[in-house]
C-alpha cells in the first residue's frame, strides 16, 4: 500500500522559512519522480518543484525559483521542500505526489497533476503578518 505523508506546514511571517517533508512508503515499484504541488483557494493546483529518483535532477516553477529547494534523504524515502523568503502568495495547501508511469523527463518536469498517481493528504502553509 503506497503512502505519502506530508509534514512541516504552519504559520510563518513574510520573509520567513519552513521545511516540508514528504515521507514515502509501500512502493512495490520505483517511482520516477516526486513533486510538490500547491493549491490556494480560488486557484488551480500548480506544480512547485520536482526531483528525479534516478539522479536527483531538480526542476522549479518560476514563481519559487531561487527561494525553494527540493531534496531527498540518502535512503530516497523522504523528500524535502525548503522554503525561504516566503511571501503571502505562497499561502496554500502543499501536497507531495509520486510519478510512476515512466514518462519522459520533459513531461515529468511539466508537473501536470494528472500525471501523478499517488498523493499525500497535504499540509497547510500560511504566510501572514
Amino acid at each position: 500500500q503506497v503512502q505519502l505523508v506530508e509534514s512541516g506546514g504552519g504559520l510563518v511571517q513574510p520573509g520567513g522559512s519552513l521545511r516540508l517533508a514528504c515521507a514515502t512508503s509501500g512502493f512495490t515499484l520505483d517511482y520516477y519522480a516526486i513533486a510538490w504541488f500547491r493549491q490556494a483557494p480560488g486557484k488551480e493546483r500548480e506544480g512547485v518543484a520536482c526531483i528525479a529518483s534516478s539522479d536527483g535532477t531538480t526542476y522549479y516553477a518560476d514563481s519559487v525559483k531561487d527561494r525553494f529547494t527540493i531534496s531527498r534523504d540518502k535512503f530516497k524515502t523522504t523528500v524535502y521542500l525548503q522554503m525561504n523568503n516566503l511571501k503571502p502568495e505562497d499561502t496554500a495547501v502543499y501536497y507531495c505526489a509520486a510519478e510512476t508511469t515512466g514518462s519522459s523527463w520533459a513531461r515529468i518536469r511539466a508537473m501536470l497533476y494528472w500525471d501523478y498517481a499517488y498523493w499525500g493528504q497535504g499540509t497547510q502553509v500560511t504566510v501572514s503578518s
